[in-house]
């Protein structure tokens, strides 16, 4: 029972993006349906919303293989930099809640900013000030910067 628990723990994420995909795909299917019924109807306008609804399963389906693949390539780059020994160590100070300090954070933000501008074409760099990014709170420019980095990690594989 214990590596049952065990397992659960280390695997949560995927678990969890596991049941979100599935329930995603079944709307998406269900969607589909949905569209495909008022395509076949006689009158005009459900035969109009059939059609603009059939562009939903597919937008959804391109956004989830996008998301899938870009978090399957994060969890490769991080794979490789933990096997290099490249990983940031998370040694920042907390909060009695938990969260990072924000003025900590900052600090070490701009050792891993000053790194990514001294090696522009290294994704290890960009992975990296991601990371650095997330610790300080700005989600936007951390997504940014791991889009970054697949897209050199992807160009030097």
């Amino acid at each position: 029972m214990n590596g049952l628990l065990a397992g659960f723990r280390k695997n949560r994420t995927k678990i969890w993006v596991g049941g979100v995909t599935l329930l995603l795909v079944f709307y998406l299917v269900v969607s589909f349906q949905r569209s495909l019924l008022l395509l076949t109807d006689s009158n005009l306008t459900a035969k109009a919303i059939g059609a603009a609804y059939l562009v939903l399963p597919v937008v959804g389906a391109w956004a989830l293989i996008r998301e899938l693949m870009f978090g399957a390539r994060t969890e490769q780059m991080a794979k490789v930099l933990e096997a290099e020994g490249g990983l940031p160590v998370d040694e920042l100070p907390r909060t009695p809640g938990g969260r990072i300090v924000r003025a900590a954070a900052d600090a070490e933000f701009e050792k891993y900013r000053a790194e990514a501008e001294a090696a522009p074409n290294d994704w290890r760099s960009w992975f990296r000030l991601s990371c650095a990014y997330d610790a300080a709170g700005d989600r936007k420019r951390a997504r940014a910067s791991m889009r970054d980095a697949v897209k050199l990690f992807t160009a030097a594989s």
